[in-house]
């Protein structure tokens, strides 16, 4: 790159737990980081879940560096063995910290493209020197472009829900059916949402974390309000790994949430049905019948819950030339360590800047975006993360590959290709291995015997 380079902001995309820990350890090391977000306040996203509480205590949320400059403002972390819903995180951590970042942090800009200086993706010529633009939108429709010697982009996935067509594309009638549906898990506190659920057959079309959520807020809700049902929809059997790790789960709010969901099943406040993979929604008066892909036909729902996970938003950084994996969309390094095909037990080995790194030099992808449509990403793996990116791009090249995490693993194992079969749940088959982990430390990767899978 240029000579230029270090006068730069290391432009970071997103004001999330991601990104503005980006920001810290780059204050950290000297550098100067521009946030940019297109919100207009900090973890925008995280504030349309404020009301969902973390199955990670306040121990594994805040990031090291970050502590470091709040410490400055006599901020104190709040008791480490409790758990924030999102709008505690939001209001006690995220927003102070985007606060002492200042001016370091842009608020209602959207990034509509990132590119090498006068370069489009096919010309090799002079690349490496150029440095990146990465070009915005502004909240009153102005358009700018900013010079940056690097790009990290932790903006996340939260904006792109999975659909509920099993093939990954939307089913057949499924936009048209929006009103009736929701891709987030509902806040039942607030009365307007309440009245949406309560005395009502709801559908919920998901089988992780968020899926459980929405199975125990509506079985509180069954509880209260008569007629209340839940219809829980599963592409796959139920076993022993259906509902987590229970108390094998090394994050315990986790496993509660799990056996919060079975209850709700085993008391009849939801019924599952098993092996659906949903084709098309069609309308029956006021209600929805979901149709599977084999023909089945359940019976009507007032509404639907679709908590399938998420995916990357790719579009404006279609000039870069990525590495990515054709089935996750996450760096091709990192994938093999999180692929679910592969395995499920929670259990990712450390990974940073080598695993991040892709052809383009000086773009990463981090936090849940660099998980790309893998689930079980946690905090602490982002702050790994950029703790290792920004280490590389200040030349500490030994930090970068020192790379220490402990990941506490979920008490489930599957994988070996079953992952989205029916009867894969009973099958017992899959691999994997749930042993506990212990903190490694090794050079980038390096997948070391760990007691991992």
């Amino acid at each position: 790159m240029s000579t230029t380079d270090h006068q730069q902001p290391v432009v970071v995309i997103g004001a999330g737990p991601v990104g503005l820990a980006a920001a810290a350890h780059l204050v950290e090391r000297g550098a100067e980081p521009l946030v940019l977000e297109a919100g207009q306040s900090a973890a925008t996203a995280v504030r349309e879940w404020a009301h969902v509480r973390l199955f990670s205590p306040w121990a594994e949320v805040t990031d090291p560096a970050a502590e470091k400059l709040l410490a400055s403002t006599g901020w104190v972390r709040p008791d480490g063995t409790t758990y924030p819903t999102g709008g505690d995180w939001v209001e006690r951590y995220l927003q102070p910290l985007a606060d002492v970042l200042g001016d370091q942090v842009r608020y209602g800009v959207t990034v509509t493209g990132v590119a090498r200086a006068g370069r489009d993706r096919i010309v090799d010529s002079g690349r490496e020197e150029q440095p990146f633009t990465v070009h915005i939108e502004t909240a009153d429709g102005g358009e700018e472009r900013i010079t940056a010697r690097a790009v990290i982009d932790a903006s996340g996935t939260w904006s792109v829900p999975g659909p509920m067509g099993a093939n990954g594309i939307p089913a057949l009638g499924e936009k048209s059916a929006s009103d009736r549906i929701t891709y987030r898990v509902p806040d039942l506190k607030d009365p307007a949402v309440r009245a949406r659920y309560a005395g009502k057959r709801t559908a919920v079309v998901g089988s992780g974390a968020s899926a459980f959520t929405a199975l125990a807020l509506l079985a509180d809700l069954a509880g209260e309000e008569a007629d209340t049902h839940a219809v829980w929809i599963l592409r796959r059997g139920i076993g022993d790994a259906t509902y987590g790790g229970g108390e094998a789960d090394q994050l315990p709010a986790r496993g509660a949430l799990g056996l919060r969901a079975k209850a709700a099943v085993e008391q009849g406040h939801a019924s599952a049905v098993t092996g659906f993979r949903t084709g098309a929604v069609e309308r029956d008066g006021h209600r929805l019948v979901l149709v599977a892909e084999d023909g089945r036909r359940l019976e009507p729902v007032d509404e639907v819950i679709v908590l399938t996970g998420f995916r990357p938003d790719l579009s404006f950084l279609s000039e870069l030339r990525l590495g990515l994996d054709e089935r996750l969309q996450a760096p091709t390094a990192l994938a093999p360590l999180i692929d679910p095909n592969v395995h499920s037990c929670g259990t990712v080995y450390p990974h940073g800047v080598k695993e991040l790194s892709h052809p383009e030099q000086g773009v990463y992808l981090a936090g849940m975006k660099s998980y790309g449509r893998a689930p079980t990403f946690l905090a602490m793996t982002g702050y790994e993360q950029v703790r290792s990116i920004t280490a590389a791009l200040a030349g500490d090249h030994e930090a970068a590959e020192r790379v220490e995490l402990t990941l506490p693993e979920t008490g489930v194992c599957g994988g070996a290709g079953l992952f989205d079969e029916p009867d894969a749940a009973r099958s017992g088959e899959g691999g994997g291995c749930c042993a506990a982990p212990a903190t490694l430390h090794i050079g980038i990767g390096a997948p070391a015997a760990s007691g991992g899978c």
